[in-house]
């Protein structure tokens, strides 16, 4: 059976009294470790957990509330559910008490996964929404890497990083890349973006992070540990199930197009992605297999990395479009300005 640990360190020295129950005479130990953030039931960091501890690592799936850990992950062994808030520097430290104790202060994997979407335009974004959204996405992985750093160097392990392909598209209002959207490479280079006017918060985000973890791969070489970036397109994930859809205020330049955006944001670009587990096999197998720098994940990951690389963005201008329509409704919104008092 696994453990569940409340990450605080009263509740960690409790519990390090007592041997965990999975752990029983004549059973062979993992051999290696790994801690994901992020590991609600039905998400990427869930099928992660699941996929390490059958390639025998000794998983430690960490997320904020214990009621949504997937009742799979909590009945295998060699699976410790940590609650953890990756915001929070005192939990991020009851976490890193935890794992040293069960691994001798090793960790040979690390998956910051925790993140989160958000849908605005940026002339209509509360400044301290978007603040929140870059601690979860930016500095929280940051913070967790910090920690986890002497673990993760006495093991010569590994960080990965979930980022997403929404961080190379400048994409009006946002659209939800990460569970979904690139599914096809058409959507890979967006560059209808008119003098600034709009802009995705998330995608700042996320491109913040790519370009963070590839300054961390550098820095982390010589002291021997590798550095993965995980560019995600597609997943089919219940991330939009509680998601808050974004509420335009009648004063907002573009509610006139509200509905659209409203239609973007609500998850239904994932049709056709692969599911989590499936993402994650291949994951896993690139950090077995010692890769480190960026790799692009999901449905028509290739091809959309292909094409992102050397498609004119003439033809993404078209082509998006053709499919979302963007131009139609921007001239939607110029034309209200005409009579707008």
């Amino acid at each position: 059976m696994s453990v569940l640990v409340k990450a605080t360190p009263i509740k960690s020295q409790a519990i390090a009294r007592t041997k965990p129950t999975h752990i029983r005479e004549g059973m062979s130990s993992p051999t290696k470790s790994v801690l994901i953030t992020g590991c609600s039931a039905g998400g990427i960091g869930a099928g992660l957990a699941e996929v390490f501890q059958k390639k025998g690592y000794r998983v430690f799936a960490t997320l904020r509330n214990p009621a949504k850990a997937p009742p799979n992950l909590v009945k295998k062994p060699h699976v410790t559910i940590l609650v953890l808030d990756v915001l929070k520097a005192e939990s991020i430290a009851a976490a890193v008490a935890s794992v040293t104790k069960e691994t001798s202060g090793r960790l040979d994997v690390l998956v910051n996964n925790s993140g989160q979407n958000l849908a605005m335009p940026a002339l209509d974004l509360d400044i301290d929404d978007g603040r929140k959204l870059f601690d979860l996405n930016f500095f929280a992985p940051l913070a967790v890497l910090q920690a986890f750093a002497p673990l993760l160097i006495e093991a010569r392990g590994c960080v990965v990083n979930q980022s997403s392909a929404a961080g190379y598209l400048p994409m009006p209002f946002f659209i939800p890349l990460s569970p979904s959207f690139i599914s096809s490479p058409i959507y890979c280079r967006w560059t209808d973006v008119a003098n600034g006017r709009k802009t995705g918060m998330y995608n700042a985000s996320k491109s913040a992070l790519i370009m963070a973890s590839d300054i961390w791969r550098r820095e982390l070489e010589p002291l021997g540990v590798r550095t993965l970036t995980l560019i995600t397109t597609s997943v089919k994930t219940p991330a939009f199930d509680n998601v808050e859809m974004p509420k335009l205020p009648e004063t907002s330049y573009y509610y006139v197009i509200r509905e659209y955006i409203y239609r973007l944001a609500d998850g239904r670009l994932q049709d056709g992605a692969p599911d989590p587990l499936t993402y994650s096999l291949k994951v896993v197998s690139e950090i077995d297999k010692g890769t480190t720098g960026e790799i692009w994940v999901g449905k028509d990951a290739g091809m959309s990395h292909w094409a992102w690389k050397l498609l004119p963005k003439s033809v993404f201008d078209s082509m998006v479009d053709g499919f979302l329509k963007v131009s139609v409704e921007l001239a939607k919104v110029s034309e209200a300005m005409k009579t707008r008092k």
